[in-house]
């Protein structure tokens, strides 16, 4: 219903801030880094919101990228994972690391996570693969129903030497994950010298090239 709530900051409590929009104050749960981010008082601000409807309960969620956003919208869809544990994660972890942490599963990242445990970092880690795996099939089926006959030579040499850098499929995985597709991903690596790269680095990069 939103998709985003622009306007200015009228206060910062310790869970929310409220955001005037033409008189009308909005009440936006963010999460201790978010609000940060955000700005000061009286300054004009835009949040990412996520809109929640339950029945003893409606509550708007802010963020401050699309990519945080995206990464609330996945962990609402983990079994066990409510709002609040979502936006303690997002106090914690970047899009980015947490991402890498999903296709590296490594647990170590989501336990250091106020609330998340062994079993539900496992949890965690196994629900969001498989649907990393269902979106990268997907879309190779999207491409392979293409007709990609006027592909040059240079172009199919460079997607060959993408397919073929592990770290960079990791994070062309990871960037799957945060609702880019793989065909925008590998375009983006394309302007990125990946010398020397880590696996983090390329998502950052990458992230910095995609949001534009």
């Amino acid at each position: 219903m939103l998709a985003y709530i622009k306007g200015t900051l009228e206060m910062k409590m310790t869970e929310y801030v409220v955001i005037d929009v033409g008189g009308l104050g909005y009440k936006v749960f963010m999460s201790s880094i978010g609000m940060e981010k955000l700005g000061n008082i009286g300054e004009q601000v835009k949040v990412y919101t996520y809109y929640r409807v339950r029945e003893d309960d409606i509550s708007i969620y802010g963020f401050n990228s699309n990519e945080e956003l995206r990464m609330f919208e996945l962990l609402l869809s983990v079994s066990g994972v409510g709002a609040k544990t979502a936006l303690a994660m997002l106090a914690v972890c970047t899009p980015s690391e947490f991402v890498l942490a999903i296709v590296s599963e490594d647990i170590n990242v989501l336990t250091s996570i106020p609330g998340i445990g062994p079993k539900s970092a496992k949890r965690i880690i196994l629900e969001l693969k498989d649907k990393i795996k269902k979106e990268q099939q997907i879309q190779e089926l999207e491409n392979a129903s293409k007709n990609n006959k006027d592909m040059s030579e240079t172009s199919i040499k460079v997607k060959q030497m993408i397919e073929n850098d592990n770290k960079v499929q990791e994070a062309i995985a990871a960037l799957q994950v945060l609702g880019y597709n793989k065909k925008e991903i590998e375009k983006a690596f394309m302007k990125i010298d990946k010398t020397n790269l880590t696996t983090e680095d390329l998502i950052k990069k990458g992230l910095t090239i995609l949001a534009n």
